[in-house]
């Protein structure tokens, strides 16, 4: 129906005419068109759609209205509607002259992006950035129409919020389901006698019960026991945030036997940003979920195998009388591989606050929990943490949230946070930054309801209402697993090249840049000491990593050959 769809809002001046029917041609079948000429009424028909319930998804705004410009215009829009993607749209007459304005009010979020009005048909450029956005809403506020996944989970279930965020991580649209709905029942008695909730039934059919995220991510992708016996792969990536992702890219692009292990979704934390904004070839950004999905398909298509749900255990030399290479371990399986790229990258720190923590999964996350926050409709949010991760999450929690609360022990934000995002938080009316300020304890009846806040520089406590907890606190490398032989740092992240104790050092060189303490295990991203800890840079080393592990390889043979 007509009224189901969600709503395109365009707002137009002198070139009205011109905008519909471009926005028609091309979305009409599936978005419900709302033309509007000016700035008031722009305004009203929007107020009107909000009080009838409808989802906007987007408001299109031309540059020049009767009563202002769209920067005006859509400045006023999140009062109204805070999750539509606003857009100005720009004639090329006016271009010129309102591009400064228009790169600062992009700059300072107050809309998506603007695009120029198309002159001629097939203006594929300016549908790019609509689809784009419209793509990004669909995820993160939208509900799929076409689902991949099915999980069925009393309400309030930990362990199915656990499923569901990692589906939304992966990219993978699904459906929520109450025992008591027909489409489950019909699952529960597919499942057979003895099946335990959560249930979730994959794409490829099979059904997992009593799921887990461990188990739902190994069901996706497959089962550790598919490991062929006696195949020795070239390149062992561990981990499968942006630098193992990478490294998974150029490794199979370039015929190298590639499998990646990662213990949880692939896309590692940057895969829980709402939106990277400062990522290289993304002028309107990427979601973090989307730059891992299309990192994953590219991979894959060359090649690279995911093995997920278990996380690495150890790692050894293989045995003395076979050619060289390595045993990487995980709960009850083992990859022999040539070389080994570690890309764990980092876990969040623990609040340490035993009343918080227990209620992990019900109001309490750790992460940014994307798919938490529809949950948080008109609700009080808080935000620990100081870093772009945590202004990404305060951002997007505030399209849905009543208020949300930052908080840092700092005094202001600039010192972790990137200035487009303390801009953007500065200009985010429902968002307010409490420096200086921690948890001291949290509670409620079965879910968080209450917190205790501290003021670190007076002493003073203060107890206020909290209906949702996002814990993005500074990061920790989980290295306890490797090798003695792996050299770490004194915060417990891996030590490569020159930084390596120069007793490891071989006939006085340095192991490669990337190379640590054991030939053949190198380190990329963030659990690599002294890297930066930028998603870009970790792409980086990921890629950077291939002509040392080539190397590497070239050795082997050359040694296999001459023997």
């Amino acid at each position: 129906m007509e009224r189901d769809k969600p709503v395109i809002v365009l707002v137009g001046g002198e070139h009205a005419d011109v905008i519909e029917q471009e926005f028609r041609a091309r979305y009409d079948r599936d978005y419900r068109i709302e033309p509007v000429v000016g700035f008031a009424a722009g305004l009203d028909r929007t107020r009107g759609l909000v009080a009838e319930g409808a989802q906007i998804a987007m408001i299109a705004a031309e540059h020049l209205l009767d009563e202002g410009t769209s920067i005006e215009f859509l400045r006023q829009v999140p009062a109204v509607v805070a999750t539509a993607r606003r857009v100005a749209l720009v004639s090329w007459e006016d271009f010129s002259e309102a591009l400064d304005d228009l790169r600062a009010a992009a700059l300072e979020r107050e809309m998506d992006t603007f695009v120029l009005i198309p002159r001629a048909p097939r203006d594929e450029e300016f549908h790019t950035a609509l689809i784009e956005l419209l793509s990004e809403w669909g995820w993160s506020v939208g509900r799929p129409l076409v689902t991949v996944t099915d999980v069925v989970a009393e309400p309030g279930d930990r362990a199915a919020a656990a499923v569901r965020d990692l589906l939304d991580r992966m990219g993978f649209p699904h459906r929520a389901l109450e025992p008591s709905d027909d489409e489950a029942q019909e699952l529960i008695e597919e499942a057979g006698p003895g099946a335990r909730l959560p249930l979730v039934r994959t794409f490829t059919g099979r059904v997992v019960s009593g799921a887990t995220a461990a188990t739902a991510a190994e069901a996706i992708y497959g089962g550790f026991d598919e490991i062929p016996e006696g195949v020795i792969a070239d390149v062992a990536i561990v981990g499968g945030g942006p630098a193992g992702l990478a490294a998974a890219v150029y490794a199979a692009s370039e015929g190298l036997a590639t499998v990646v292990v990662e213990r949880d979704a692939i896309g590692g934390q940057a895969g829980s940003s709402s939106m990277i904004r400062n990522y290289l070839g993304f002028p309107r950004g990427i979601s973090g979920m989307r730059l891992a999905q299309r990192s994953r398909i590219q991979a894959s298509r060359f090649g690279a195998r995911f093995f997920t749900g278990r996380p690495a255990t150890g790692i050894e030399p293989g045995p003395v009388d076979e050619p060289e290479h390595q045993h990487v371990h995980v709960r009850g399986a083992q990859f022999c591989a040539r070389t080994v790229v570690l890309a764990m990258g980092v876990t969040y720190r623990r609040l340490g606050v035993p009343a918080v923590d227990d209620l992990v999964g019900a109001g309490v996350y750790y992460g940014a929990a994307t798919s938490m926050a529809r949950e948080m409709q008109g609700r009080d949010v808080f935000v620990i943490g100081g870093g772009n991760s945590a202004g990404q999450a305060a951002i997007h929690l505030a399209k849905f949230a009543s208020t949300v609360t930052i908080l840092v022990r700092r005094h202001d934000l600039a010192e972790t946070m990137s200035a487009y995002l303390t801009r953007e938080i500065d200009a985010t009316s429902n968002i307010r930054v409490r420096p200086r300020t921690v948890v001291t304890d949290g509670g409620g009846e079965g879910r968080l309801g209450w917190l205790l806040l501290e003021d670190l520089d007076t002493g003073e406590h203060a107890k206020t209402t909290a209906d949702g907890l996002f814990c993005l606190l500074g990061a920790e490398p989980d290295c306890s697993w490797l090798a003695e032989g792996v050299a770490l740092d004194d915060n417990g992240f891996v030590l490569t090249g020159r930084d390596v104790p120069r007793e490891a050092w071989v006939d006085g060189n340095p192991p490669a840049s990337l190379e640590t303490t054991v030939p053949g295990v190198f380190a990329v991203g963030d659990v690599r000491a002294g890297s930066m800890k930028r998603v870009a840079s970790a792409s980086g080393e990921g890629a950077s990593v291939l002509p040392l592990v080539h190397a590497h390889l070239a050795r082997l043979r050359a040694r296999e050959f001459g023997a």
